[in-house]
């Protein structure tokens, strides 16, 4: 599958990443890897793209970090999603949906109902 434009990505990074938190505690690599496959390579996170939204979510209250020794003895730094996180999860899905809704509406050539 062709890559996904990278500005497509940009606004649904944090949405993304919350996702993935939301099934459980993970590092840093785990979740680009983890998104890359469950989008068959379509979305790449460089680490340059993942920390800084890391630490903004972090900052923010929506997750917590702490540090963990992994079954081959590294430290990493896992990440969890707060209940602070959850709700706003659950706000970026429900503008994904209203984006995503109004996108399609325009690209089938419909107006799309308005709320």
């Amino acid at each position: 599958m062709k890559k996904a434009d990278k500005n497509l990505l940009s606004g649904s990074t944090t949405l993304l990443v919350l996702s993935l938190l939301s099934a459980g505690d993970k590092y840093g690599y785990e979740m680009i890897a983890e998104l890359e496959a469950k989008s068959d390579h379509t979305f790449t996170l460089k680490e340059g793209t993942l920390y800084p939204i890391l630490h903004t979510l972090e900052r923010d209250g929506a997750v917590k970090s702490y540090e963990k020794e992994a079954p081959t003895g590294r430290t990493r730094k896992y990440y969890h999603v707060t209940k602070k996180g959850l709700r706003l999860l659950d706000e970026k899905k429900e503008e994904w949906t209203e984006f995503s809704k109004t996108v399609n509406a325009i690209l089938a050539g419909a107006a799309p109902a308005l709320a």
